[in-house]
């Protein structure tokens, strides 16, 4: 079937729709990109999606489902200009709220009404059933790690979060890393920028070592996986060390930052590895790929083969991915890596609107 992926990233910087042809044979899922485009996140859902956290329950549920109308705009256009058919819109929808602790999570974008805007069979609400069984709901793309990319040893996403995927003799581990373009873009703002274009802002900049030291002893790079983050973390445990160092540049603040992750990255890929260092082949896909400061220090600091794909699969891995997880949740199949994300039972996530029959 051919199943429209789309993605709204936490650095909201765009909505990523990947038309991908998805086939079945046997037990055994192939996925490939027949079409993709970025669509930029406007000013006004960026301000809408940021603050929503903060208004009325009316005012949240208005939002959902009028995101849900504005994703199956976005896929009923893509349909038109391009001529493609699409037999199901597979959308992780706008993360709000995840504090998987509590058993919440919470992605926005309506499924009824974005199947009733479009009239495609949309899956959507890929996370509530990991929670719901006692898991992170997320990462959610390592099972599509494990089928689609098993040629590397660590699949790391440099999105709004840095998340890592690699392979252990245990099986595969997977879990947040760190913030990262969620961080730098909201300093990029402060010198009226979407986002520090090629890693020039943080390049002319200079490590702040009493900053670097306190963002690296921050309890949740302690902790083992499986665990995640989300937007509450940044306010509560993050920010705040960043505001205090306010007295230095935009440019130091960045530098030291993109160090900071950098160094996570690697101690993560380090405390799981199943190999020499060297041996190890590092994929790595989402913006932060484009960042060449980042990637210079992401490089510098690891031993690892730092392996950069076509801009298709760096821009579109993950809305590729959710198109392969919304097909196998219409076939019926288990498509979470339950160990991955601490889950007690597999489960089958994503809930259906719209009918689609794959007999």
């Amino acid at each position: 079937m051919n199943v429209l992926g789309i993605m709204s990233g936490s650095s909201m910087d765009g909505i990523d729709l990947a038309l991908c042809k998805v086939e079945r044979v046997g037990n055994q899922f192939t996925t490939e990109i027949l079409k993709a485009i970025t669509i930029p996140m406007n000013e006004t859902w960026r301000v809408r999606l940021s603050q929503v956290k903060y208004q009325t329950p009316e005012v949240y549920a208005k939002t959902d489902i009028f995101f849900g109308r504005y994703l199956g705009e976005l896929a009923d256009a893509f349909r038109k200009e391009t001529g493609l058919q699409i037999d199901l819109v597979a959308s992780h929808g706008h993360t709000v709220f995840h504090n998987p602790q509590k058993w919440m999570t919470s992605q926005i974008g309506d499924g009824a009404t974005l199947y009733g805007t479009c009239g495609i069979p949309a899956v959507t609400n890929f996370r509530r059933a990991d929670v719901a069984a006692g898991g992170q709901g997320a990462p959610l793309v390592t099972l599509g790690d494990e089928i689609l990319f098993n040629d590397f040893d660590v699949c790391l996403n440099l999105g709004g979060f840095c998340n890592i995927s690699m392979k252990t003799p245990a099986g595969r581990v997977a879990f947040d890393v760190a913030p990262c373009n969620i961080v730098l873009n909201r300093l990029a703002r402060e010198k009226k920028l979407k986002y520090d274009e090629n890693g020039a802002i943080a390049e002319s900049g200079n490590v702040i070592y009493p900053l670097l030291e306190q963002l690296n002893q921050i309890s949740f790079y302690q902790k083992s996986a499986p665990k995640s983050l989300g937007r509450e973390w940044i306010n509560k445990e993050f920010w705040h060390l960043v505001r205090d160092f306010d007295d230095y540049s935009v440019e130091d603040r960045m530098k030291t930052l993109v160090m900071h992750i950098a160094v996570q990255i690697t101690n993560a890929i380090e405390k799981y590895a199943e190999k020499s260092l060297t041996e190890m082949k590092v994929l790595v896909t989402g913006g932060g790929a484009f960042n060449r400061t980042l990637m210079d220090y992401i490089s510098s600091e690891s031993d690892s083969q730092i392996i950069i794909p076509d801009a298709e699969i760096v821009n579109f891995k993950e809305a590729m991915v959710f198109a392969l997880l919304g097909a196998m949740r219409v076939h019926g199949v288990p498509n979470v890596i339950h160990e991955s994300t601490g889950a007690k039972v597999p489960v089958i996530a994503g809930s259906l609107d719209g009918y689609l029959s794959v007999n």
